[in-house]
């Protein structure tokens, strides 16, 4: 894995100095056996994963890639990398700057947004461009295929069904029966290179019923699917370039993109070119063992010998779960444990192999596209966060990176093309930082404050090491101090702007978190005035580890920032901006009318809303003011009681159908700050839609576009790091986030404390 891969032996030497809550070690083995996922059944939602975190496959019941079509709808087989990206030609020579559009919102300045175009012309077409391009690529599909005398045999003829993800070794092994004869296969992938290799056994592999069947996709370029057509074989061309007894390198050339498939096998076996993109190993024994590489560039052809592949895998597997933190509900008496010690296991893996990329992940990893495959940025914190506070700080560094030397020039220039100070990091974007248009993401600044938070992460890492010298605490200030400051002087900027010499400081111009907050008709969101301030108040800090003083006009800015808003005695999503209309017959009824958490865009412009509808929007969404609790140190903002009665409300009252997987975290965390461990418990376990969690772990939110939602996991991972380890300030207590009730001995081993 790259430079994670690399870290991993230094940490195996840490683990024994980090903080545990138990006297003796814990068994990670035998916790993560009773965790490992087992399916019985087909099932489109039960497909399980092997990674290595810049590279994932997907595969069904079989092992293998073997029904693609019948796992479309659910948690598809895909193969992903984290540099398998593509383009389609832009044969009418549009511009990004063709998506832009110059605004006034308030701030004493001309601001250039990224849009989106709705109306026929060369700006929608840039709109339409730009946002699918580029494109997470399904670089291949390898299945096991079975035929009768009728060709392959559905999905429903594969019987008794055994099938397990070892966590502990990271090997799946599918035991079945086809045709009436027993199937094993093993699957995994490889640590440190972008490869599977799978060991197929079955009398079956003799009678000529059987191939091993790797197949190229032309990709769809659509939101959120398998990133697969299987149509369009003549818009790009795949060809064998070299070939041995044993092996065989592809060439697949899809526009400007290429990358190469190595194929290589132990048995008997030949290779055919079976369709234009489709080529079958047919197997002439009872046992196969194969291996497929996908590289961007071209590889050189060594031995491969699926035993001596097999023990590395499980060397790595075993040596990251016994690095790093981990948890061991075993011991807890509360009947609750149990689910919620499979889901922080089963997140923690599933994180890894989909996160812990060379740039941030997208909401959906490797797994599959949502929004063409992109990364959001405001989404990074619940992408590498978990990281961090599960003492796995190289992953965050690796995220760092990216933000240092890819996405720094391009935020640049987006702060001065809007006539702001320092650099604002954009929202939808790809490996080489380019910003997507968007009628939402482009005014989010929620995300602003993540570099600060995170670079923060690295020196909290780097401090908790023992022994740790000036000169290792002075190199992470000469890492990421520069854009620590920069980020800042951005938020002091666009404070500023919202300055009217009145004392108080309300942003305004920007959409919330809670993104049914839209900027035309909002203000003062909750969660992005205590971010701003502790984005502030943590730079001050970083200018006086490095010998700096401190900035006065930041300090006029964290002094004068308002509190969070409140209503009716407790806190409230925003103040609107313009007086309530009055509602008229059609809209009398709005507060029952169903909020579709897809459509923010539907809003863009509209500057007055009936009051029925304003609350409507308050209580929608993320619940984004529990937030400015649960994920920030207390920045001087809310009072804690009114902040408890907004948690029991928000219990209570929420439109909890339009939240997303990471607010349930966000709510436990709130409520652990609190005090309130009991309704911390209930959060993460809520029973509702988009807090449903899979045979494999995977974060399920709604059919239609987000089968799983990593961020969700990252936000359980978050939530049970701080419940365990606490927080800055928590109390001396045992697991301070959880119920102090006797049932709650939850015993963890290398947790950070979170801020």
């Amino acid at each position: 894995m790259r430079k994670i891969r690399l870290l991993l032996a230094s940490a195996i030497l840490v683990v024994a100095s980090i903080a545990t809550a138990n006297a003796e070690k814990i068994d990670r083995k035998s916790v993560l056996e009773r965790n490992n996922p087992k399916v019985t059944n087909a099932d489109p939602l039960n497909s399980l994963s092997v990674g290595n975190g810049h590279f994932a496959t997907t595969v069904d019941v079989t092992g293998m890639q073997s029904y693609p079509l019948n796992y479309q709808q659910g948690v598809p087989l895909c193969s992903m990398s984290d540099w398998g990206w593509h383009s389609f030609p832009n044969t009418e020579n549009l511009r990004h700057e063709e998506t832009e559009k110059v605004m006034d919102l308030g701030h004493g300045r001309k601001e250039v947004y990224a849009v989106e175009y709705k109306v026929d012309g060369r700006g929608k077409k840039a709109t339409e461009y730009f946002r699918i391009n580029p494109h997470r690529l399904n670089l291949g599909n390898v299945a096991l295929v079975i035929k009768d005398g009728k060709g392959q045999i559905k999905e429903a003829d594969i019987k008794d069904i055994d099938q397990q993800l070892d966590l502990y070794s990271g090997v799946i092994t599918s035991h079945f029966s086809a045709l009436g004869k027993p199937v094993t296969v093993k699957t995994a992938c490889m640590p440190c290179e972008d490869a599977m290799i799978y060991s197929i056994n079955s009398h079956l592999l003799s009678s000529g019923k059987v191939s091993v069947c790797l197949s190229l996709p032309y990709p769809s370029g659509k939101h959120a699917d398998a990133a697969t057509d299987w149509g369009n074989e003549d818009k790009h061309a795949s060809r064998i370039i070299k070939r041995t007894g044993k092996s065989a390198l592809l060439e697949h050339i899809i526009d400007s993109t290429r990358y190469y498939v190595l194929i290589q096998w132990e048995g008997s076996a030949k290779l055919v070119h079976e369709s234009t993109h489709s080529y079958a190993l047919i197997p002439n024994g009872k046992t196969l063992n194969v291996r497929v590489e996908y590289k961007e560039l071209q590889p050189k052809t060594q031995g491969f010998s699926f035993a001596k592949s097999v023990i590395e895998v499980q060397k790595f597997w075993n040596s990251w779960w016994e690095t790093g933190a981990f948890v061991d509900f075993g011991d807890c008496k509360d009947v609750r444990a149990k689910e919620l010690e499979r889901r922080t296991v089963l997140s923690q893996y599933l994180t890894f192999i989909n996160c812990a990329n060379e740039t941030p992940a997208q909401e959906t990893g490797l797994t599959y596209n949502s929004w063409f495959g992109r990364p959001h940025l405001e989404m990074t914190w619940w992408h590498t966060i978990d990281f961090s506070l599960w003492n796995r700080p190289e992953v965050l560094e690796t995220m760092l990176e990216w933000y240092n030397d890819k996405a720094y020039p391009e935020a640049k220039k987006i702060a001065e093309r809007q006539h702001f100070k320092g650099i604002r990091w954009m929202k939808m974007t790809d490996p080489w930082a380019g910003e997507s248009p968007s009628n939402v993401g482009s005014f989010l600044t929620w995300q602003q404050p993540h570099y600060i938070y995170m670079a923060e992460e690295m020196w909290r890492s780097v401090c908790a090491k023992p022994g740790v010298t000036e000169a290792e605490k002075k190199a992470i200030i000469a890492k990421y101090g520069k854009n620590v400051e920069e980020t800042a002087e951005f938020l002091y900027d666009f404070a500023k702007s919202c300055d009217h010499n009145t004392g108080s400081i309300s942003l305004y111009g920007q959409t919330a978190m809670q993104e049914s907050m839209s900027k035309d008709f909002s203000y003062c969101h909750p969660f992005e005035q205590v971010y701003f301030k502790y984005g502030l108040m943590k730079a001050q800090e970083w200018r006086e580890r490095s010998g700096k003083q401190r900035r006065e006009d930041w300090d006029e800015v964290i002094r004068s920032l308002a509190s969070i808003p409140q209503s009716e005695g407790i806190y409230t999503a925003g103040i609107p901006t313009q007086p309530f209309i009055i509602a008229d017959s059609a809209s009398q009824n709005a507060g029952n009318v169903a909020f579709d958490p897809f459509n923010y865009g539907g809003d863009t412009g509209k500057k007055q809303l009936t009051e029925e509808e304003f609350k409507l929007k308050c209580r929608s969404d993320h619940p984004a003011v529990l937030g400015a609790c649960g994920l920030l140190p207390d920045c001087g903002l809310y009072d804690r009681a009114m902040m408890q009665r907004t948690l029991d409300w928000v219990m209570q009252n929420w439109n909890w159908d339009t939240t997303w997987g990471w607010d349930y975290g966000m709510t436990a965390m709130c409520a652990a700050r609190l005090g309130d461990g009991e309704n911390a418990v209930k959060a993460l376990l809520i029973d509702k839609g988009k807090n449903t969690y899979l045979v494999s772990g995977h974060n399920y939110q709604e059919p239609k576009r987000l089968r799983l939602y990593l961020p969700g996991n990252g936000a359980l991972l978050d939530a049970v790091a701080m419940m365990c380890a606490g927080w800055d300030g928590c109390p001396d207590v045992k697991n301070p986030g959880f119920p102090q009730d006797g049932k709650w001995n939850v015993k963890w081993e290398g947790l950070r404390k979170m801020q």
